[in-house]
């Protein structure tokens, strides 16, 4: 060793000046201190690996099995990889203290998860937990994105890694320093949080804190994958509470403003399920002044799909109050809507019409909906998804709840009437959705303009179809709707033509009604009746098929009817 220059005596000569100056408890103090930090383990692990002072012996059964083991990968992974003896042998591996036995192990099981196509038995998770808390990085690497590799491929039950106890230390490695170990494990996290029973195990587990840490890392994998954790947890209203109370809420808030599109839809779709239960509304909206009102209205013209349509979800689920609601159409959302009603992704439709139904059904916001813009492109919706039960159902709610006298002439006038009858054309009978269709085009039809309207579209598959909903038993409310359409149409000489060819039909529909226990069933047939018969061929069928006899037995019922009334109510008079 050279000698010290002149400075560093002198630099040596103050220092030793200055902790002769210091009291002696500060003295003990500072020795207690680097005695402790000599002590600790992390310490004696750097030392072996810096000045390579300390290394661990291989006792004789892991030399063995580690020669052994080498053999086999070096012929390329010839043994059966589900067998006995390499299970025996990889519990050896990855319970011994020396690292690179570990690695061997940790590199089997990254080549197992590539191309293994049949499920892990549970046994083989065990050496899991030895690798996962392994002190060597590659180690924790390896081991970490082999297990990310069978959860995604399904070749491990997501219960039993939790039972098996690996979940610890997995959510010990959230707070790895390295990006890699972080991005698996907030991937593993991930992957497990999709069963209800997961998600309880993490949130008791105090796995909730260190992902919302990572949610703001800046890696962008580590970022999406802890966020998609997130966004896995709020499907879970107990561990909502969870999220909320350790402070998700502005987490995710402000990740909508991330310029990764990935981010941004898992932290909009995790704020929709949060903003599905209405107790957390008020702490979303007290965020900055209603921030993320503001935010989501902003991603609603997002080139990205998904994520406009995940902001016009939240923004449906937040708005069940009226003010949110005059909020909204206060800020301008409309046309932003109106421009996603005729995007080509079907999600982005759907979520669309769903907030403009939830929008219609307020009356103050009714009249800044009724613009021809909406109802042109409600139009154009329907007849593009003419077979979608969610869209045209969404769709024939909101015509049916803007269907005011002052706004029933620019509907009429609107694609919506067309892009209704050919939704009722081709949406199946079991779906409700068809029974909103036909209750909408049945309140049209009660004024002349929307009779006119639907008469000049009608055609024979239509006729035919209406027929058929009017004769149909097992949806009662959707017959009902059907009959008051053709009800109304009769008295155009074109319905007229087309109903003719479909007397039979007609008459059973009428019988049925006309033994209808609901009043309002036998009216309508009689009705429908009166009318008909003024034409000669269906007054004909009638004659032929005794209908005159089934209305004598609807009378006397009345009859019947009317005096158990009367006497009645002579009796309460008296």
């Amino acid at each position: 060793m050279g000698q010290l220059c002149g400075r560093c005596m002198q630099l040596l000569h103050d220092f030793v000046a200055f902790i002769q100056k210091m009291s002696s408890e500060l003295v003990h103090s500072m020795k207690e201190c680097l005695a402790l930090i000599r002590e600790c383990s992390c310490l004696k692990q750097n030392a072996s690996k810096t000045r390579q002072l300390y290394k661990p012996m291989l006792q004789p059964h892991e030399r063995v099995t580690a020669q052994e083991f080498l053999q086999q990968i070096e012929r390329g992974f010839e043994m059966p990889p589900l067998g006995k003896d390499p299970l025996e042998a990889l519990r050896i591996l990855a319970f011994s203290e020396n690292p690179g036995l570990q690695q061997s192990a940790a590199l089997y099981y990254l080549h197992m998860s590539q191309h293994m196509n049949v499920p892990l038995p549970a046994e083989h998770l065990e050496p899991f937990y030895a690798l996962l808390r392994s002190a060597d990085l590659e180690v924790q690497q390896m081991s970490s994105l082999s297990l990310v590799n069978f959860l995604l491929e399904g070749n491990i039950d997501k219960e039993m890694v939790v039972q098996m106890g690996l979940l610890e230390p997995i959510l010990d490695l959230l707070e790895s320093v390295d990006p890699t170990v972080q991005c698996n494990s907030c991937a593993c996290t991930m992957t497990l949080a999709v069963s209800e029973s997961n998600r309880e195990a993490i949130g008791a587990a105090q796995g909730i804190t260190p992902l919302l840490s990572l949610a703001n890392s800046y890696d962008p994998r580590v970022q999406q994958n802890a966020v998609g954790a997130i966004l896995n947890l709020t499907q879970s209203e107990r561990i909502q509470l969870v999220l909320c109370r350790e402070g998700a809420l502005p987490v995710l808030t402000l990740l909508l403003e991330s310029p990764d599109s990935e981010v941004q839809y898992y932290s909009c779709a995790a704020l929709s399920n949060i903003a599905a239960n209405a107790q957390h509304h008020e702490a979303m909206l007290r965020i900055g002044d209603r921030f993320p009102l503001r935010m989501l209205i902003s991603l609603l013209s997002s080139s990205v799909d998904k994520v406009s349509s995940q902001a016009c979800v939240c923004l449906r689920n937040l708005a069940t109050r009226a003010d949110t609601q005059a909020e909204l159409v206060a800020k301008d959302v409309l046309p932003r809507l109106c421009s996603l009603l005729v995007s080509s992704s079907e999600d982005a439709c759907r979520a669309a019409v769903a907030l403009f139904w939830v929008l219609s059904q307020h009356p103050h916001n009714q009249d800044a909906l009724v613009c021809t813009e909406l109802l042109q492109s409600l139009g154009m919706l329907l007849s593009a998804h003419t077979t979608d039960p969610v869209i045209a159902g969404h769709a024939a709610c909101i015509i049916k709840n803007l269907n005011l006298s002052k706004n029933r002439q620019r509907i009429i006038e609107s694609p919506c009437v067309e892009g209704l009858l050919q939704t009722m054309l081709s949406i199946d009978i079991e779906e409700n959705s068809l029974h909103y269709v036909t209750s909408c085009l049945a309140e049209l039809a009660k004024q002349e303009g929307g009779t006119l309207c639907m008469v000049k579209w009608m055609n024979e598959p239509l006729t035919k179809r209406l027929v058929r909903l009017a004769g149909q038993r097992e949806h009662t409310e959707t017959s009902f709707q059907a009959a008051s359409i053709i009800q109304h149409m009769i008295d155009h000489e074109k319905m007229m033509l087309l109903l003719k060819c479909h007397i039979i039909e007609i008459q059973a529909y009428l019988r049925n009604f006309l033994t209808h226990q609901e009043v309002r069933f036998q009216q309508l047939a009689i009705s429908t009746l009166c009318r008909l018969q003024a034409d000669p061929e269906f007054s004909l069928a009638f004659r032929k098929s005794q209908m005159a006899k089934l209305l004598e037995q609807v009378r006397q019922q009345t009859e019947e009817t009317q005096e158990l009334l009367r006497a009645a109510i002579c009796h309460a008079d008296s």
